[in-house]
């Protein structure tokens, strides 16, 4: 079992040891209280929800749902963005409706999020194009940003999200996922997307009333 408070050269901090005896402790708390669970969920998934968030360490879906491993499908990136051009969440949303047949996609914002207050900063500034690719990453919020009157951090963080939301559905993948033809349908059920944003300064998760329904 890993120390708690073993320390190394390459982990002088410890904190990677105290992570692992922390994994330890919880593998061994949860074969206890379910026995059986790993083996069981190492058979295969069936999550309900697909989970598009912030890739903010304050913000973890399973802790803050108080989920179960296997319970919620994953996507996470900088200000919980969803672009039509980005292979990496289109892939995540063509596996989690189509082959595992989650019955709802949940963009997730949140407060006090470090992505909109940098575009909050560069929407002030003259225009210029992306220098950087966490720049050309954000630039679409920045725009969003620029199209709202001396928007508040808050007013941002849900003006994207109602906008990721949109481009969710505007993806090839839900258009097909609530197409009239079974057949072209895979093992999408999809029947639910919506816009929540978690408020870290109380740890509640509010729901913004955008929801849009398939059949």
């Amino acid at each position: 079992m890993p120390s708690a408070n073993g320390k190394t050269a390459h982990d002088p901090s410890g904190v990677l040891g105290r992570l692992l005896f922390s994994n330890s402790q919880w593998a061994s708390d949860v074969e206890h209280a379910e026995p059986g669970f790993f083996e069981e969920s190492a058979k295969g998934q069936a999550p309900k929800v697909l989970w598009i968030g912030c890739a903010d360490s304050r913000v973890p879906e399973s802790v803050v749902l108080a989920c179960k491993p296997g319970e919620v499908f994953v996507h996470r990136n900088i200000a919980n963005q969803v672009h039509l051009d980005d292979d990496n969440i289109l892939s995540v949303l063509t596996y989690a409706v189509i082959h595992l047949g989650v019955e709802h996609v949940v963009v997730v914002g949140h407060t006090n999020c470090g992505g909109v207050a940098a575009c909050l900063a560069g929407a002030s500034q003259p225009s210029s194009p992306p220098s950087s690719s966490l720049e050309r990453w954000l630039n679409p919020l920045t725009n969003i940003a620029r199209s709202l009157k001396s928007p508040s951090s808050h007013e941002l963080v849900e003006a994207s999200v109602r906008q990721q939301v949109q481009n969710v559905l505007e993806s090839d993948v839900i258009k097909m996922a609530w197409s009239a033809d079974p057949a072209e349908r895979g093992q999408a059920k999809l029947l639910g997307v919506h816009g929540w944003v978690y408020e870290i300064e109380s740890g509640h998760v509010k729901d913004l009333g955008v929801s849009a329904y398939g059949r």
